[in-house]
């Protein structure tokens, strides 16, 4: 499956690609997990999953919350609408809020883990089979898709990743993985990827830790949370988007909670194999990047470079 080169953008009037690997070279972002999607990391791997409760949460009850508003406000001079819109508010959401439970009570898909010292990545695909591929073959982009109606326009998108079957005997409906994480795409994406690629190519210090996924400490994450914001955007900007908003219009509180419940502890890979495959290997054994890479990495910094220089000249 060829992709075009990482660095390359497409655009086009309603869409947008940007490829970001292979090679996997600097976006210039800085790392940042905005969907908590490291859920283990230490000096030899990071386990990445796309499993998210917390944004169906977050997507639903917005809904619910307008159906009730619109029926509780009406009740005492519109009384049939208000029971109007309480039904239609039940029809609407029964299914979405269905689907959120049967959630609840599925097993949460096994991560997939990227070993920085063997520059390998290792996929499950059941519960005997998994894929060890190349670091360096992984392909990553971030994509958007507008629309625009009588609303305005809408834009949303996904960071992509996939991965090859390094069998060549593969079947054709089991030669491709990919796996997608709902961020918005664009910057948003780039900062996702970096917090895999930094890992990869600078170590674990490079990106933020495994997000806190004690589901009795959501309350306690929820605050330092709002603390960490208020250091980049104040106090007054917090309370009023992550404090009124993120609590009464998303129940932001509900969705880590919830989310903190089903991953805690995080699922683990527990192949024979993979167990051997994620002990810590002497320096020495640890792989090295291709000539490739060195170069187009090389090459990628000295563009930033230029790039950072032309915007602070630029600035008044």
């Amino acid at each position: 499956m060829s992709t075009p080169p990482a660095g390359t953008t497409q655009k086009r009037l309603l869409s947008r690609n940007d490829y970001l690997a292979p090679l996997p070279i600097p976006t210039g972002e800085e790392p940042s997990d905005v969907l908590n999607t490291i859920w283990r990391k230490n000096d030899v791997f990071v386990d990445i999953g796309n499993y998210s409760i917390a944004s169906a949460v977050m997507t639903i009850w917005p809904g619910v919350m307008v159906f009730l508003a619109m029926s509780y406000f009406t009740r005492n001079f519109i009384p049939d609408f208000s029971q109007n819109i309480l039904m239609l508010g039940l029809i609407i959401m029964a299914l979405p809020v269905f689907f959120l439970i049967q959630g609840l009570f599925r097993e949460v898909p096994l991560p997939v883990r990227f070993n920085r010292q063997r520059r390998e990545v290792c996929i499950p695909r059941g519960e005997d089979e998994y894929w060890i591929v190349p670091w360096e073959s992984v392909t990553a982009a971030a994509t958007q898709q507008s629309s625009v109606s009588q609303a305005g326009r809408a834009t949303m998108g996904l960071l992509i990743i996939g991965f090859e079957n390094p069998d060549p005997q593969a079947k054709d409906d089991n030669k491709h993985f990919s796996f997608g994480f709902n961020c918005g795409g664009g910057t948003t994406a780039m900062a996702l990827w970096e917090c895999i690629r930094s890992y990869m190519e600078i170590g674990p210090q490079a990106v933020p830790k495994a997000a806190a996924l004690n589901a009795g400490e959501s309350l306690r994450f929820y605050i330092d949370y709002m603390r960490d914001k208020a250091k980049t955007r104040g106090w007054i900007l917090t309370l009023l988007w992550d404090g009124v908003f993120g609590m009464f219009i998303f129940n932001a509180p509900l969705a880590q909670y919830l989310q903190r419940k089903k991953l805690y502890p995080p699922p683990d890979l527990t192949y024979p194999a993979i167990i051997e495959w994620s002990k810590p290997l002497p320096p020495e054994q640890w792989a090295k990047r291709s000539a490739e890479l060195e170069t187009a990495i090389a090459k990628r910094e000295a563009e930033l470079a230029v790039q950072t220089t032309q915007a602070s000249e630029d600035r008044p």
